[in-house]
């Protein structure tokens, strides 16, 4: 395990691409389990939950290699159905394998799946869509053990909530079903369009994606193909607010603004100067930064509960005070307390943060409670008086390619140890 170490007052200046989206690459490794041939995906991010995933991907019995962000998985001798409890408890999108698998071989065994402990996240309405589709699914001593004596049947399938996870589990279990299945409030969000692209990529019959209707048309088999992932919304909304806090200026490349819409709207009304290109966001910051009234996260295209921590820690050295709303995960605000030892000063009831700005931070030890929640702490730490030491930093290597050596060669002065 190792630590970061920053020594804040150091504006963050120059360009940076931003790498492929942890959030899409995850759900069509997953995907590509539903392929008789190969797959090749591009601008792959080097991640520890992309290994996590191809780890589950050779347990099922595919071959897989990565080389310069680059991905090949051949599924074409698919035999497992089982994974690991080890690799399920590794992060919460390995749920997604569970309507991959189903959707090929007809069978499954997983147990319940981990990742950052941000509060009850049930997988209730993974298990229901799935069993109106024909799973039979028994839940014993933490394990799955699911099958389809019938095969998995297209269906209507109203969700109670938009849950991401649960639409791009529908959208694989429905990829090779037979019939039609048609999802009422599903999830809008980018990365499912990226998975239904991929999807149609190799074959598949799926529409209404960015909406929330989505039409999955089952068809008899898959091929391989090649495709390249989308960029991360996430981390290009985290270096913003890392060069933001610092006074910078920052142009990120490769990068789309259009998924940014609401953070940048935040942006813009703490003092930051945007101009937006095609696939470009060029950021200055103010001298100093101005509190935001209300912030309220909401499923897309509203603001994104993970951008939530970094412009929590941005808006702690604003002028004035901000109230937080937390609509999407009950313990989202375990890192703030972290935050607290900076010096910022934020009090948490129930869903709600208020923030009151402080003229300066304060460099301190602190841990990583969670991946977003560690990425904050950075945030802070860069435009914090002195040195801030971040450990348990292995939840930050599950989003971010390359963290150290990037912030590095936007002039930071950061270092592991």
């Amino acid at each position: 395990m190792v630590d970061l170490v920053v020594r804040g007052g150091k504006r963050l200046n120059g360009e940076l691409p931003v790498q492929g989206a942890k959030n899409s690459i995850l759900p069509i490794l997953a995907a590509t389990v539903l392929c008789e041939g190969t797959c090749e995906l591009c601008r792959c991010p080097m991640l520890s939950d992309v290994e996590n995933s191809l780890d589950i991907l050779r347990e099922l019995g595919c071959r897989c290699r990565m080389q310069d962000h680059c991905i090949s998985v051949d599924a074409s001798a698919l035999t497992g159905c089982s994974i690991s409890e080890k690799l399920m408890c590794g992060m919460r999108s390995s749920i997604v394998f569970l309507g991959a698998v189903l959707g090929r071989i007809g069978r499954a065994v997983i147990s319940s799946p981990g990742g950052c402990e941000l509060g009850p996240r049930p997988i209730d309405l993974h298990l229901s869509a799935l069993r109106e589709m024909g799973a039979e699914i028994v839940e014993d001593h933490g394990f799955l053990y699911c099958s389809t004596p019938s095969g998995l049947q297209g269906c209507e399938i109203d969700l109670a909530f938009p849950s991401v996870g649960a639409t791009e589990n529908i959208m694989l279990a429905g990829a090779l079903a037979k019939g039609k299945t048609v999802i009422h409030n599903a999830a809008r969000e980018p990365e499912i369009c990226d998975l239904a692209q991929f999807l149609n990529a190799m074959g598949g019959k799926v529409s209404g994606y960015g909406t929330d209707t989505v039409t999955v048309e089952g068809v008899q088999c898959l091929k391989g193909t090649r495709f390249c992932i989308m960029p991360d919304r996430i981390a290009a909304a985290t270096y913003l607010c890392m060069a933001a806090i610092t006074g910078g200026k920052i142009l990120l490349r490769e990068v789309c603004p259009a998924h940014l819409i609401p953070v940048l709207s935040v942006l813009k009304q703490a003092g930051c100067t945007l101009e937006l290109g095609e696939s470009t966001i060029r950021l200055s910051a103010p001298a100093e930064l101005n509190a935001v009234p209300t912030i309220r996260t909401q499923v897309y295209p509203g603001f994104p509960t993970d951008a939530g921590p970094m412009m929590i820690a941005l808006l702690s050295k604003a002028n004035g005070t901000t109230v937080f709303v937390e609509n999407i995960f009950e313990n989202r605000y375990r890192y703030v307390d972290e935050l607290n030892r900076l010096g910022a000063q934020i009090k948490v009831e129930g869903r709600v943060a208020v923030v009151r700005g402080v003229s300066h931070l304060s460099g301190a030890g602190c841990s990583c409670t969670d991946l977003r929640g560690g990425a904050a702490l950075l945030v802070a730490g860069l435009a914090a008086e002195g040195e801030t030491c971040v450990t348990h930093t292995e939840h930050l290597m599950r989003g971010y390619e390359c963290l150290q050596e990037n912030l590095a060669v936007l002039g930071a002065d950061i270092k592991y140890q």
